[in-house]
Parts: structure tokens; C-alpha cells; sequence
């Protein structure tokens, strides 16, 4: 019995508000009708806000395109052919080198490099927050970085510099004894050909675990705990 009582009472809800709705419709109709300014109106401000819609998606899609031609013009920039590269001074391969670290997100990269730079030319922080220590050396293609280079680096990498992550980057190959060094030292050498896929758009932090072949290291730091 109490069953068939709810499902009259829904039945009678339902009714209820078909014809309310049906009443409204009529009315406003009634009303459109009879003010015939109103239904005006309402057609030219709902064509405004079409209109209006239109314009805003268009520029959105205007300023994204342009923001997607700036970024991609940068980054045609930076990919130069080696052939460039190889003609830049050493200063200017320096802060070529640190805008492709910020290029890949790093953060509060200086050049320092010069007299007194003891064995570092770039000083930044990775995406993560580890200390980054980069060596730069703008040779010859022909010629291979020296034992001696990636000693001095060794050297001041970490103890001077306290780096997390420290990179050796060169525009040439690394002596047998020197990429050795690098390999035993935790130094992520980049040699030319490296080099050459870091500047077509490779990551560096891509780059971080290769190893062997003049690559670089197969142990990275972990992002060291910040001091109290």
C-alpha cells in the first residue's frame, strides 16, 4: 500500500513540474510576443556574447601561436651548428654553454669563468635544487682534453666548489688518462659529440648518467639535505 502511494506521489511530482515548466515557457513566450523590443534585446546580446566568445578564443589561440614561434625561435637559435660553435671565442662559448643550461630549467646560472676561476667557468643549480659546477674548454676539434685539464677540475669540483653535479664540457674528445680521471671522479664529461646532442636539443640532465666512451659518470649525487 505505501508503495503504491510513493510512486503516486512521484507520478504527481513529475506532472507538477512538467506543467510549471510548460508555464513558464508560455508566459515568457507571451511576453516576447507582446514586447516585441525585449526579444530584440536578448538576440543582440546573445549575439554580442557569441561574438564576444569568438574574439577571446581567437586571441588566446593568437597569443599561444606567438608564444610558441618565440620559444621555438629561441631554441633555433641555440641548435647552431658546430661548425658555428667552433668559430666562438671561448668567452662566447662560455655563455652560450650557460644559456643552454637555462634553456633546460636551471636555475641562478653565473659565468664565472676567468683569471682566478679556480677550474670553473659556470656555477648554477639544477632543476632540483643540486649545486651545478661546469668546466668549459673551447678547443680545437682535433685536439683531446689533457690529464692535466681534468685534474685541476677534480681538484676544485667538489672541494672548492661543492658541487653536486660537476660537467666537463669540451669541443673535442678527452685523452685516455683524463677520461679515466672522469669516470673515477664522478665528472660527467661531455665530449663533442655529446656536446652536439645537448645543442640539438638534448637535456642535460639527459645526458647526467651516460657513462664509459668519453660520456661521463655512472654515479650521480643525490640532491644534498639543505643545512639547518
Amino acid at each position: 500500500m505505501t508503495s503504491r502511494r510513493t510512486k503516486a506521489q512521484k507520478r504527481r511530482q513529475v506532472r507538477q513540474r512538467v506543467g510549471l515548466i510548460a508555464t513558464v515557457l508560455v508566459a515568457l513566450v507571451f511576453v516576447l510576443w507582446q514586447i516585441p523590443w525585449l526579444l530584440l534585446a536578448l538576440l543582440v546580446v546573445s549575439a554580442a556574447a557569441v561574438v564576444g566568445v569568438y574574439l577571446w578564443k581567437a586571441d588566446r589561440q593568437a597569443r599561444t601561436g606567438d608564444k610558441a614561434w618565440r620559444e621555438q625561435d629561441r631554441h633555433m637559435k641555440l641548435e647552431r651548428s658546430m661548425t658555428t660553435i667552433d668559430a666562438m671565442s671561448w668567452q662566447d662559448f662560455e655563455h652560450y654553454v650557460a644559456e643552454l643550461c637555462r634553456r633546460d630549467g636551471c636555475r641562478s646560472i653565473k659565468v664565472v669563468g676567468g683569471a682566478g676561476d679556480l677550474a670553473a667557468d659556470i656555477i648554477g643549480e639544477l632543476s632540483d635544487g643540486r649545486r651545478l659546477v661546469v668546466q668549459v674548454k673551447h678547443y680545437a676539434p682535433h685536439r683531446s682534453v689533457p690529464s692535466g685539464d681534468m685534474q685541476k677540475f677534480v681538484g676544485m669540483a667538489f672541494a672548492e666548489h661543492q658541487a653536486d653535479i660537476a660537467v666537463f664540457v669540451a669541443t673535442c674528445e678527452y685523452s685516455t688518462r683524463a677520461r679515466q680521471l672522469a669516470l673515477k671522479h664522478n665528472i660527467v664529461a661531455l665530449n663533442r659529440d655529446l656536446f652536439g646532442s645537448w645543442n640539438n636539443g638534448a637535456t642535460l640532465e639527459s645526458l647526467l648518467p651516460l657513462s664509459g666512451l668519453g660520456a661521463g659518470t655512472s654515479r650521480i649525487r643525490k640532491r644534498r639535505p639543505s643545512k639547518a
